[in-house]
């Protein structure tokens, strides 16, 4: 099967709301899953910074890679198989006119996009993208790869979805994914092996391979958050 497989319809409204129709035809979804917050701060703690034009993940050279998977899956199937990306994200209040054109370049690519606005520490997209995969498990997946650091989140689940038989991916950076690089039932993917995603290599630090003269590792944060942070949260 060739790269004329295209991206379908990704059963999220355009309004954000997911599409709870059926499955008609038993057509087999290779599924993408992308947790835009995580992998922000992932790629903001190894970077130390906001990416540049040069370090931001290109999703035309992702959906590219997610049309090469599902035509691998695709062999010897007996259904078809279509691939779905959609990208779940967080909105903070007046950050609209600046995501926008973010949004609307995704949607272009051919990526649905799920957003929330962001009203507090518990406005997170984690139990969305959740529900979002259980329903697609259960209409029919023949893949899923999730795009993810959190692995408090996601393992069980999908380590629970890759014990039926179906191939499930973690995307990410190695650095802060150890849960899915680990793991015996999960293929973990660094997102820098992907080709084209990046327009340079990223300036990796790890803490197995610092220079000799050592390496400033920022925060994933910045102090501040403590103050709207959960009572109780600490570090030992």
């Amino acid at each position: 099967m060739s790269g004329t497989v295209a991206l379908p319809d990704s059963g999220v409204d355009n309004d954000g709301s997911v599409d709870l129709g059926s499955n008609p035809g038993g057509t087999g979804r290779v599924l993408l899953v992308w947790d835009a917050p995580n992998l922000d701060m992932g790629l903001g703690a190894i970077l130390g910074g906001r990416p540049t034009a040069a370090y931001r993940p290109r999703f035309d050279a992702l959906g590219r890679w997610l049309l090469g998977r599902t035509a691998e899956l695709s062999v010897g199937s007996a259904r078809p198989v279509e691939p779905e990306a959609t990208v779940f994200t967080n909105i903070a209040t007046g950050s609209a006119d600046v995501v926008r054109p973010w949004v609307e370049a995704l949607r272009n690519v051919g990526f649905a996009v799920f957003a929330k606005p962001k009203i507090d520490e518990d406005s997170d997209v984690d139990s969305d993208m959740l529900a979002h995969i259980a329903l697609r498990a259960e209409q029919g997946l023949s893949g899923l790869v999730v795009a993810s650091a959190d692995g408090q989140a996601f393992r069980e689940p999908l380590e629970e979805i890759a014990a039926t038989g179906v191939s499930v991916q973690v995307i990410g950076f190695r650095e802060h994914a150890s849960w899915a690089v680990t793991s015996q039932s999960l293929e973990f993917i660094d997102l820098e092996e992907i080709p084209g995603v990046f327009r340079e290599p990223l300036p990796r630090v790890s803490l197995d391979s610092l220079p000799d003269e050592g390496a400033w590792l920022q925060p994933f944060r910045p102090l501040s958050a403590l103050l709207a942070g959960r009572s109780g949260q600490g570090v030992g």
